[in-house]
């Protein structure tokens, strides 16, 4: 990386050096005027004002601050890549391209509802050490840094510069970590028709990424850390169609994938393996899918893996089929859980029966190889509406327009002795993105194959040089 310079007075680590006066004499002449056509209004702006209008509504007579979030050291002056809190991008359509220290204000206006200003920092005239001394904001470093009107043109806000944000009274002001939060989860829990689509856009881009994985499975298994090239093949995927992965991509090969949050991804991949991949696009809007898909990757499941495969897929079905408008949140995860709970009892890995196992107050036994739920919501965070109450969202009812996931899985420990040793060390997971429409679930990612001879086809017709298992 580059350093920056700096005046001696201002010196503060050893990687700055104080600029000569020529370059200071120099340094703010001799530019092009800029640009000032002013871009046209994006789609999501419409769609973000509404928001803006139910949320007012929710908080009458009260300052609304929600900031957009702060760059955040990844080591010394390096730092994580920017992403702006959900909130703040939901409620702006400043996706991407946000600037960090942004503030979104709704202050109450006297004949009701809110007025609405983006505070952010306007870019620095070149006359001003900022633009060439900043490594963190000066233009000279970051490349160009949008202006007040062309922002305020392409959002349909009002925006101004951040030294001129002020607090209110204490008493008046509500942010988004008292209790604005919640109110914004629940506000996404219904997505309007600017979010589905775009939902539709980060699953069809997240299915190139898997058809990536599968044409290189032979470079993955040459690999000593195979699960980190299954990683960098999505990683290109998602930076070239999208933003970046919406999560941390989970490439969990052999006994891996028995770990839920596999996120390591340094394993080698070797024949015979199953491997788990969790992996979803965020595109520029900040809206990801989460899809995932277990893969044999010499092209054929075993015997015992296709087995548990199909009892994933099985319990995967029965959770599509139970959800319906109108239903309770939960019931989906029942359902899947019932094939769960009858499959593990047939083969003998349960204490109980399966009756038995389902009891909601002594039961639960198989919940042992699948610890974790069946749903959640879906949108501009993985695990979308997080703060809701419980009673609009594990409790709450199936409405026309909720995307969230449907991902049974069934995991067995390489170390769990309650089960036969061929089960040891084999983790399958199925995980599609789901739209609720009037008429019952649309399965966004119907696209990526999801029955054990899909899978096998799908390996056999893009990587038809993996090895046999």
């Amino acid at each position: 990386m580059t350093t920056s310079g700096d005046s001696p007075s201002n010196t503060t680590t050893n990687r700055r050096q104080p600029f000569p006066q020529g370059f200071l004499d120099s340094i703010s002449t001799g530019w092009a005027e800029r640009p000032d056509t002013l871009p046209p209004q994006r789609a999501q702006a419409e769609y973000a004002a509404a928001r803006r209008e139910r949320l007012s509504a929710a908080f009458p007579g009260q300052r609304l601050v929600i900031p957009a979030g702060e760059m955040k050291p990844r080591s010394n002056d390096t730092d994580y890549p920017f992403r702006a809190h959900s909130a703040f991008s939901h409620l702006t359509g400043w996706g991407s391209d946000s600037e960090p220290g942004a503030v979104l204000v709704m202050d109450p206006r006297p004949e009701g509802g809110h007025g609405a200003t983006l505070y952010f920092r306007e870019r620095a005239d070149r006359t001003t050490p900022e633009f060439y001394a900043d490594a963190s904001i000066g233009e000279f470093w970051i490349g160009p840094r949008p202006a007040l009107a062309g922002v305020a043109a392409d959002l349909g806000l009002g925006t101004r510069h951040v030294d001129e944000f002020a607090a209110a009274d204490d008493d008046l002001v509500v942010d988004v970590d008292a209790g604005l939060t919640r109110a914004v989860s629940e506000l996404r829990l219904v997505k309007d028709a600017f979010e589905i689509q775009q939902m539709r856009l980060a699953v069809e881009a997240t299915a190139r990424g898997f058809d990536d994985i599968v044409a290189e499975l032979p470079r993955v298994l040459a690999h000593p850390r195979g699960e980190r090239v299954v990683e960098g093949v999505f990683h290109l995927r998602a930076r070239t169609d999208g933003n970046r992965e919406g999560y941390d991509t989970i490439a969990a090969s052999g006994p891996h994938a028995c770990y839920l949050h596999w996120t390591r991804n340094d394993g080698t991949v070797a024949p015979g393996d199953l491997i788990l991949i969790d992996a979803g696009v965020e595109v520029d809007s900040l809206y990801t899918a989460d899809i995932t898909r277990t893969i044999p990757v010499s092209g054929r499941f075993s015997e015992v893996q296709r087995r548990v495969y199909e009892t994933v897929r099985e319990a995967a079905d029965a959770a599509f089929a139970a959800a319906r408008p109108g239903v309770t949140f939960r019931s989906v995860h029942e359902a899947a859980m019932r094939v769960i709970a009858q499959r593990t009892a047939e083969w003998g890995l349960l204490p109980v029966t399966a009756d038995e196992a389902l009891d909601a107050d002594r039961g639960g036994q198989h919940r042992r190889y699948m610890v974790h739920g069946t749903s959640h919501h879906l949108g501009i965070d993985v695990h979308d509406c997080a703060q809701a109450r419980r009673e609009m969202y594990y409790d709450g009812i199936l409405e026309p327009g909720m995307v969230f996931t449907i991902e049974p899985g069934l995991y067995f420990q390489i170390d769990d002795l309650t089960v036969p040793t061929e089960y040891r060390g084999i983790g399958v997971r199925i995980e599609d993105d789901v739209l609720m429409t009037a008429d019952g679930p649309e399965n966004l990612s119907a696209s990526l194959p999801r029955t054990a001879d899909e899978i096998e086809a799908w390996v056999a017709r893009l990587s038809p040089s993996a090895p046999a298992s």
